[in-house]
């Protein structure tokens, strides 16, 4: 399997960002979250599960500590899309692919699979080997301070 280019592989970084940033934001904040909730709960049933438990002051404010955490990091990768970046966020996503997993195998969240399998894939493209290159360390990225000379 060939490796990909840096610039293939910033853009594969990039994309998962961007994925993150449309999926997570209404995890975020209170209020999203809250017209969500009863979005999940309905889905989870429809796909053969149990409806998921009230939603707790606990619950949302775990989810939403989550979702801003996520939003953040997401920004990161799109500002300053680096392999090291991309290297850790595959790791990350294996590690959230291992608990989304694990709670899959307790039983009636199958509305899991919506996540999980995305972010499966996501980790193994961000894993995939890269060709070595000058501009595999970083790219340009967009500066958000102007610079003095």
């Amino acid at each position: 399997m060939p490796p990909l280019s840096p610039s293939a592989y910033f853009r594969l970084t990039r994309a998962s960002a961007l994925y993150d940033i449309a999926i997570i934001t209404p995890f975020a904040t209170p209020w999203t979250f809250a017209l969500l909730y009863p979005q999940l709960s309905d889905a989870n049933v429809a796909l053969g599960g149990a409806p998921l438990p009230a939603c707790t002051p606990v619950l949302a404010l775990f989810t939403c500590l989550l979702g801003s955490l996520v939003l953040l990091w997401s920004s990161l990768r799109l500002v300053r899309t680096s392999l090291v970046l991309g290297r850790f966020d595959a790791t990350g996503r294996a590690v959230f692919s291992v608990w989304m997993a694990w709670t899959l195998a307790q039983g009636g969240l199958p509305l899991l699979w919506f996540y999980l399998v995305p972010e499966v894939l996501w980790a193994a493209a961000q894993a995939w080997p890269v060709s070595p290159g000058r501009s595999t360390l970083r790219t340009p990225h967009l500066t958000l301070v102007s610079r003095q000379r």
